[in-house]
């Protein structure tokens, strides 16, 4: 696959760094599931990581009261650190298992501490996630946390074939 040159505007996840590059934007995060707002914020933490669409972290207090629920799962990052994983539960709704990830105060990697108690969520599980009002996608395979918009070009880590780069 060839590098996608970036237009006006936009990033290319091929400039980003190994290792990642954590950073504090102002960007609106707007995230719907079951008809309810389940967080809402422009306090936002972007993951900068080459051939991945960025990882956004909220704030676990821009999540509604209630919904985030812990799950089981726990997952090592060579740069982060230990995560822990999180159930979406909305009222009237199937809860979304597995679907969010963060790093307690405790467990992230002095490299990162702007990601204390912060959640990333996989998008494609969910009715919808905005940024600054644009409609979110989701990185492709599943493995992968990104969120795809028009101001990131790629291609993009996750596709079949693309495990080994």
């Amino acid at each position: 696959m060839r590098r996608v040159e970036p237009g006006p505007g936009q990033e290319s996840v091929w400039d980003y760094p190994r290792p990642p590059r954590a950073e504090a934007v102002r960007r609106r995060a707007v995230v719907t599931h079951g008809g309810t707002v389940v967080a809402d914020t422009d306090d936002v933490v972007r993951v900068l990581e080459t051939s991945h669409p960025p990882t956004w972290y909220l704030p676990r207090t821009a999540f509604a009261e209630g919904v985030l629920r812990p799950a089981r799962r726990r997952t090592v990052c060579e740069w982060k650190g230990t995560a822990r994983y999180v159930d979406i539960v909305v009222p009237g709704v199937e809860p979304l298992r597995d679907v969010g990830w963060w790093y307690p105060e405790d467990d992230v990697s002095s490299v990162y501490p702007e990601l204390a108690d912060r959640v990333a969520l996989y998008p494609a599980p969910f009715d919808e996630i905005t940024l600054d009002g644009e409609r979110v996608e989701p990185q492709p395979g599943g493995f992968y946390g990104g969120w795809i918009t028009a101001d990131v070009v790629g291609p993009f880590k996750g596709s079949p074939g693309t495990w080994g780069w």
